[in-house]
């Protein structure tokens, strides 16, 4: 049966790192946007983070350009912008597609485990997937659920 740790995603260094490297931890994977209305979840999202990163969270962070060319600029602007802006600390990777031909494979899985609205489509930047220790995918929040409002399914599957 296929889980979370058989994929490898493009770090922002252009190599490829296996999410077998994150097993045992508890996972938010959201796709991201420097342009957005939501954009300002950096701030909830690194909150999460620094709150329950020694207990076993991990953020990961994929930006996408795909809703409203909200997610412009090379990997390193993106970075750039994030550390400097919200003071991210959590692993940002390459740019992706979430929805489409060229979708990464990560989330085709994840939308194959948790529909959202649109079915199998994503609607918008900073949809939230939350993955337990074991790596299965528990829930998915709409790009309007603040990162605040998952703290409690986070703590309890910590």
């Amino acid at each position: 049966m296929e889980t979370i740790y058989d994929y490898s995603v493009k770090a922002k260094n252009g190599e490829m790192e296996s999410l077998e490297n994150y097993k045992g931890k508890v996972l938010l994977i959201v796709n991201t946007a420097t342009g957005c209305g939501f954009t300002p979840q950096f701030e909830g999202l690194q909150d999460l983070y620094d709150k329950y990163k020694e207990q076993g969270l991990e953020i990961l962070d994929f930006p996408c350009n795909q809703f409203g060319n909200q997610a412009p600029g090379s990997d390193e602007e993106i970075t750039d912008f994030c550390s400097s802006r919200y003071g991210i600390t959590f692993p940002q990777f390459s740019k992706v597609d979430v929805n489409g031909e060229n979708e990464e494979p990560l989330f085709t899985f994840l939308k194959s485990k948790k529909s959202g609205l649109m079915g199998s489509k994503i609607k918008w930047n900073f949809t939230k997937f939350l993955v337990d220790k074991e790596g299965n995918v528990v829930d998915r929040f709409a790009p309007t659920t603040k990162p605040e409002d998952i703290d409690k399914k986070i703590a309890a599957l910590l």
